[in-house]
Protein backbone atom coordinates (compact mmCIF):
# COMPACT_ATOMS: atom_id res chain seq x y z
CA UNK A 1 0.00 0.00 0.00
CA UNK A 2 1.65 3.35 -0.47
CA UNK A 3 0.61 5.85 1.78
CA UNK A 4 0.23 9.52 1.82
CA UNK A 5 3.37 10.53 4.59
CA UNK A 6 4.44 13.65 6.38
CA UNK A 7 8.13 13.70 7.72
CA UNK A 8 9.92 15.12 10.89
CA UNK A 9 13.44 15.31 10.88
CA UNK A 10 16.67 17.27 10.51
CA UNK A 11 20.44 15.92 9.82
CA UNK A 12 21.91 13.78 7.30
CA UNK A 13 21.18 10.61 8.84
CA UNK A 14 17.12 12.01 8.43
CA UNK A 15 18.13 13.19 5.27
CA UNK A 16 19.07 10.07 3.87
CA UNK A 17 15.86 8.16 4.84
CA UNK A 18 13.39 10.88 3.57
CA UNK A 19 15.08 10.34 0.29
CA UNK A 20 14.37 6.96 0.20
CA UNK A 21 11.00 8.11 0.75
CA UNK A 22 11.00 10.06 -1.76
CA UNK A 23 11.89 7.07 -4.73
CA UNK A 24 9.84 5.40 -2.51
CA UNK A 25 5.50 4.46 -3.73
CA UNK A 26 4.79 6.55 -0.77
CA UNK A 27 3.82 10.46 -1.12
CA UNK A 28 5.30 12.63 1.23
CA UNK A 29 3.58 15.96 1.36
CA UNK A 30 4.78 18.30 3.98
CA UNK A 31 8.01 17.97 5.98
CA UNK A 32 8.99 19.58 9.70
CA UNK A 33 12.56 20.02 10.42
CA UNK A 34 14.30 22.77 12.63
CA UNK A 35 14.97 26.49 12.34
CA UNK A 36 18.13 27.17 10.31
CA UNK A 37 20.58 27.80 12.62
CA UNK A 38 24.36 29.29 12.41
CA UNK A 39 27.02 26.98 12.05
CA UNK A 40 30.61 26.25 11.29
CA UNK A 41 33.64 28.35 12.31
CA UNK A 42 31.86 31.32 10.25
CA UNK A 43 28.81 31.11 12.25
CA UNK A 44 26.64 31.53 9.04
CA UNK A 45 22.80 30.50 8.96
CA UNK A 46 22.35 27.40 7.21
CA UNK A 47 19.29 25.05 6.57
CA UNK A 48 19.30 21.58 7.92
CA UNK A 49 20.14 18.69 4.96
CA UNK A 50 16.02 17.83 5.54
CA UNK A 51 15.47 21.27 4.87
CA UNK A 52 17.85 21.79 1.97
CA UNK A 53 16.51 18.22 0.59
CA UNK A 54 12.82 18.65 0.88
CA UNK A 55 13.06 22.24 -0.96
CA UNK A 56 15.05 20.92 -3.96
CA UNK A 57 11.94 18.11 -4.56
CA UNK A 58 9.56 21.14 -4.03
CA UNK A 59 7.87 19.74 -0.78
CA UNK A 60 6.55 22.34 1.48
CA UNK A 61 8.83 22.68 4.80
CA UNK A 62 7.88 24.05 8.30
CA UNK A 63 10.23 24.99 11.06
CA UNK A 64 8.11 25.17 14.26
CA UNK A 65 10.04 25.39 17.21
CA UNK A 66 6.92 23.31 18.96
CA UNK A 67 4.11 20.78 17.20
CA UNK A 68 1.44 21.91 19.01
CA UNK A 69 -1.10 23.57 17.12
CA UNK A 70 -0.22 21.19 14.06
CA UNK A 71 -2.89 18.08 14.62
CA UNK A 72 -5.61 19.63 11.60
CA UNK A 73 -3.03 19.60 9.23
CA UNK A 74 -1.13 16.42 10.32
CA UNK A 75 -4.69 14.98 10.46
CA UNK A 76 -4.30 15.11 6.66
CA UNK A 77 -1.76 12.11 6.80
CA UNK A 78 -1.51 8.59 7.11
CA UNK A 79 1.43 8.40 9.31
CA UNK A 80 3.82 11.17 10.16
CA UNK A 81 7.55 9.33 10.41
CA UNK A 82 9.92 10.89 12.34
CA UNK A 83 13.67 10.08 12.25
CA UNK A 84 16.49 12.58 14.40
CA UNK A 85 14.03 15.57 14.79
CA UNK A 86 14.98 16.60 17.89
CA UNK A 87 11.73 17.88 19.51
CA UNK A 88 8.97 15.48 21.72
CA UNK A 89 5.79 14.92 20.20
CA UNK A 90 2.45 15.86 22.39
CA UNK A 91 0.15 13.23 23.16
CA UNK A 92 -2.38 15.37 20.79
CA UNK A 93 -0.10 15.24 17.94
CA UNK A 94 0.54 11.55 17.94
CA UNK A 95 -2.93 11.28 17.59
CA UNK A 96 -3.02 13.22 14.56
CA UNK A 97 -2.57 11.43 11.74
CA UNK A 98 -4.92 8.73 10.45
CA UNK A 99 -3.01 5.60 12.04
CA UNK A 100 -0.19 7.18 14.02
CA UNK A 101 3.24 8.25 13.97
CA UNK A 102 6.32 5.96 13.93
CA UNK A 103 10.25 6.46 14.80
CA UNK A 104 13.49 5.33 13.51
CA UNK A 105 15.76 4.99 15.87
CA UNK A 106 19.48 4.43 15.63
CA UNK A 107 19.90 1.74 18.55
CA UNK A 108 18.43 -1.46 19.25
CA UNK A 109 15.77 -0.60 21.56
CA UNK A 110 15.57 -0.50 24.72
CA UNK A 111 18.92 -0.23 24.87
CA UNK A 112 20.09 3.59 24.44
CA UNK A 113 16.91 5.42 23.99
CA UNK A 114 17.65 8.89 23.78
CA UNK A 115 19.93 11.64 21.91
CA UNK A 116 23.19 10.33 21.13
CA UNK A 117 23.01 6.38 20.62
CA UNK A 118 25.56 5.87 18.24
CA UNK A 119 27.97 7.88 20.25
CA UNK A 120 27.41 6.14 23.07
CA UNK A 121 27.38 2.47 21.91
CA UNK A 122 30.70 3.06 20.65
CA UNK A 123 32.23 5.21 24.00
CA UNK A 124 30.84 1.56 25.90
CA UNK A 125 32.15 -0.96 24.04
CA UNK A 126 29.33 -2.11 22.71
CA UNK A 127 29.63 -5.35 19.89
CA UNK A 128 26.75 -4.05 18.21
CA UNK A 129 24.25 -1.45 17.63
CA UNK A 130 21.00 -1.07 15.08
CA UNK A 131 18.04 0.87 14.18
CA UNK A 132 14.52 0.24 15.21
CA UNK A 133 11.42 0.98 13.71
CA UNK A 134 8.85 2.13 16.55
CA UNK A 135 5.44 3.25 17.57
CA UNK A 136 6.04 6.53 18.83
CA UNK A 137 4.66 6.64 22.13
CA UNK A 138 5.03 9.97 25.02
CA UNK A 139 8.09 8.73 27.05
CA UNK A 140 10.87 8.80 25.01
CA UNK A 141 12.19 6.13 23.00
CA UNK A 142 9.61 3.92 24.76
CA UNK A 143 7.00 2.93 22.32
CA UNK A 144 6.77 -0.66 20.98
CA UNK A 145 8.66 -2.12 18.47
CA UNK A 146 7.69 -2.98 14.98
CA UNK A 147 10.92 -4.42 13.13
CA UNK A 148 15.14 -3.91 14.47
CA UNK A 149 18.01 -4.48 11.94
CA UNK A 150 21.44 -4.71 14.02
CA UNK A 151 24.93 -3.74 12.72
CA UNK A 152 28.54 -5.09 14.04
CA UNK A 153 30.32 -2.46 15.69
CA UNK A 154 34.15 -3.31 15.01
CA UNK A 155 37.07 -2.18 17.51
CA UNK A 156 37.29 0.44 14.52
CA UNK A 157 34.14 1.84 14.10
CA UNK A 158 33.52 5.68 14.21
CA UNK A 159 30.87 7.92 15.08
CA UNK A 160 30.04 9.17 11.44
CA UNK A 161 30.57 6.21 9.76
CA UNK A 162 28.36 4.24 12.03
CA UNK A 163 25.74 6.81 11.45
CA UNK A 164 26.31 7.20 7.71
CA UNK A 165 25.52 3.20 7.61
CA UNK A 166 22.66 3.63 9.95
CA UNK A 167 20.29 5.82 8.00
CA UNK A 168 20.81 3.19 5.00
CA UNK A 169 19.79 0.54 7.54
CA UNK A 170 17.34 2.39 8.83
CA UNK A 171 15.85 3.69 5.52
CA UNK A 172 15.63 0.03 4.36
CA UNK A 173 13.77 -1.17 7.26
CA UNK A 174 11.44 1.75 7.29
CA UNK A 175 10.20 0.64 3.70
CA UNK A 176 9.65 -2.80 4.98
CA UNK A 177 7.49 -1.54 7.82
CA UNK A 178 5.76 0.70 5.70
CA UNK A 179 4.82 -2.22 3.32
CA UNK A 180 3.77 -4.33 6.13
CA UNK A 181 1.05 -1.73 7.74
CA UNK A 182 -1.25 -1.55 9.45
CA UNK A 183 -1.64 -5.47 9.49
CA UNK A 184 1.83 -5.12 11.43
CA UNK A 185 1.79 -5.38 15.21
CA UNK A 186 4.55 -3.67 17.51
CA UNK A 187 5.98 -5.89 19.95
CA UNK A 188 6.26 -3.54 23.72
CA UNK A 189 9.94 -2.77 25.07
CA UNK A 190 11.17 -4.27 28.08
CA UNK A 191 11.55 -1.25 30.36
CA UNK A 192 13.98 -3.03 32.76
CA UNK A 193 16.27 -3.24 30.25
CA UNK A 194 16.26 0.08 29.05
CA UNK A 195 19.75 2.27 29.19
CA UNK A 196 19.75 5.95 27.91
CA UNK A 197 21.68 8.08 25.19
CA UNK A 198 21.95 11.48 26.97
CA UNK A 199 22.89 14.51 24.85
CA UNK A 200 26.72 14.82 24.05
CA UNK A 201 28.00 17.64 25.82
CA UNK A 202 31.24 19.81 25.00
CA UNK A 203 32.55 18.79 27.86
CA UNK A 204 32.78 15.02 27.08
CA UNK A 205 35.04 15.85 24.27
CA UNK A 206 37.73 17.07 26.26
CA UNK A 207 39.90 13.77 27.11
CA UNK A 208 41.29 12.71 30.70
CA UNK A 209 44.51 11.23 30.42
CA UNK A 210 44.57 9.30 33.37
CA UNK A 211 41.85 6.90 31.43
CA UNK A 212 42.56 3.68 30.08
CA UNK A 213 43.97 4.06 25.95
CA UNK A 214 41.34 1.81 24.98
CA UNK A 215 38.19 3.98 26.70
CA UNK A 216 40.00 7.58 25.17
CA UNK A 217 39.95 5.31 21.56
CA UNK A 218 36.73 4.83 22.00
CA UNK A 219 36.05 8.45 22.87
CA UNK A 220 37.90 9.50 19.89
CA UNK A 221 36.02 7.31 17.15
CA UNK A 222 32.43 7.60 18.79
CA UNK A 223 32.80 11.47 18.46
CA UNK A 224 34.49 11.36 14.96
CA UNK A 225 32.78 13.65 12.40
CA UNK A 226 30.25 15.52 15.58
CA UNK A 227 32.78 16.94 18.05
CA UNK A 228 36.14 15.98 17.83
CA UNK A 229 38.04 14.72 21.64
CA UNK A 230 40.76 16.83 22.42
CA UNK A 231 43.33 18.10 24.93
CA UNK A 232 45.13 20.92 25.78
CA UNK A 233 48.77 21.75 25.44
CA UNK A 234 51.59 23.89 26.14
CA UNK A 235 51.29 27.80 25.09
CA UNK A 236 47.16 27.28 25.36
CA UNK A 237 47.32 24.99 22.45
CA UNK A 238 44.18 23.11 21.82
CA UNK A 239 44.79 20.04 19.63
CA UNK A 240 41.97 17.74 18.07
CA UNK A 241 42.61 13.94 17.50
CA UNK A 242 41.19 12.64 14.56
CA UNK A 243 42.53 9.71 14.15
CA UNK A 244 44.61 7.42 16.58
CA UNK A 245 44.78 3.61 18.01
CA UNK A 246 45.54 2.43 21.66
CA UNK A 247 48.70 0.35 22.65
CA UNK A 248 49.02 -1.68 25.81
CA UNK A 249 52.02 -1.77 27.94
CA UNK A 250 53.05 0.44 30.89
CA UNK A 251 54.31 3.75 30.04
CA UNK A 252 57.13 5.15 31.95
CA UNK A 253 55.77 8.80 31.89
CA UNK A 254 52.50 10.75 33.88
CA UNK A 255 49.22 10.26 31.64
CA UNK A 256 49.33 12.88 29.16
CA UNK A 257 52.83 12.80 28.23
CA UNK A 258 53.64 13.39 24.75
CA UNK A 259 56.57 10.39 23.41
CA UNK A 260 58.39 10.27 20.07
CA UNK A 261 59.77 6.60 19.28
CA UNK A 262 60.45 4.80 16.47
CA UNK A 263 56.67 4.41 15.45
CA UNK A 264 55.99 7.66 15.64
CA UNK A 265 53.99 9.26 18.71
CA UNK A 266 52.21 8.49 21.56
CA UNK A 267 50.04 10.09 24.36
CA UNK A 268 50.87 8.30 28.00
CA UNK A 269 47.22 6.65 29.26
CA UNK A 270 46.67 6.10 32.58
CA UNK A 271 47.02 2.58 31.08
CA UNK A 272 48.56 1.84 27.71
CA UNK A 273 48.86 4.56 25.07
CA UNK A 274 47.29 6.11 22.59
CA UNK A 275 49.31 7.06 19.19
CA UNK A 276 48.18 9.81 17.14
CA UNK A 277 48.10 9.55 13.22
CA UNK A 278 46.06 12.84 12.00
CA UNK A 279 45.46 15.84 14.40
CA UNK A 280 43.98 19.26 14.33
CA UNK A 281 45.22 22.48 16.29
CA UNK A 282 44.07 25.78 16.99
CA UNK A 283 46.83 27.36 15.23
CA UNK A 284 47.41 28.67 11.41
CA UNK A 285 44.26 27.37 9.29
CA UNK A 286 43.02 24.90 11.42
CA UNK A 287 43.95 21.81 8.86
CA UNK A 288 43.98 18.41 9.97
CA UNK A 289 47.37 16.88 9.57
CA UNK A 290 49.39 14.42 10.81
CA UNK A 291 51.08 14.20 14.30
CA UNK A 292 54.21 14.58 12.50
CA UNK A 293 53.67 17.49 10.31
CA UNK A 294 52.26 19.05 13.45
CA UNK A 295 56.02 18.62 15.27
CA UNK A 296 57.48 20.56 12.00
CA UNK A 297 55.34 23.35 11.79
CA UNK A 298 54.35 23.62 15.37
CA UNK A 299 57.63 22.51 17.27
CA UNK A 300 56.69 24.93 20.49
CA UNK A 301 53.78 23.18 21.74
CA UNK A 302 54.07 19.17 19.75
CA UNK A 303 57.41 18.27 20.89
CA UNK A 304 58.82 15.11 22.85
CA UNK A 305 57.53 15.57 26.49
CA UNK A 306 55.16 17.96 25.81
CA UNK A 307 52.47 17.80 28.38
CA UNK A 308 48.76 17.87 27.89
CA UNK A 309 45.79 17.55 29.83
CA UNK A 310 47.01 19.84 32.78
CA UNK A 311 44.88 22.56 33.75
Amino acid sequence: MAWRLAFAGAPAFAATILARLLDSPHRVDLVYTQPPRPTGRGRRTAKSPVHALAEDAGIVVRTPTQLSGQESTLAQFDWLVVAAYGLLLPQSILEAPSHHCINVHASLLPRWRGAAPVERAIMAGDAETGVSIMRIESKLDAGPVYRRRRLPLGDDALGATATADLAVLGADTLLEVLEALPDLSPEPQDDALATYAHKLTGAEALIDWHADAVAIDRQVRALSGRMAAFTTGPDGVRLRILEANPTAGKEASPPGTLRRDVEGWRISCGQGALRLSTVQLNRGKGTPMSIQSAANGYSRVVFDGALFGAP
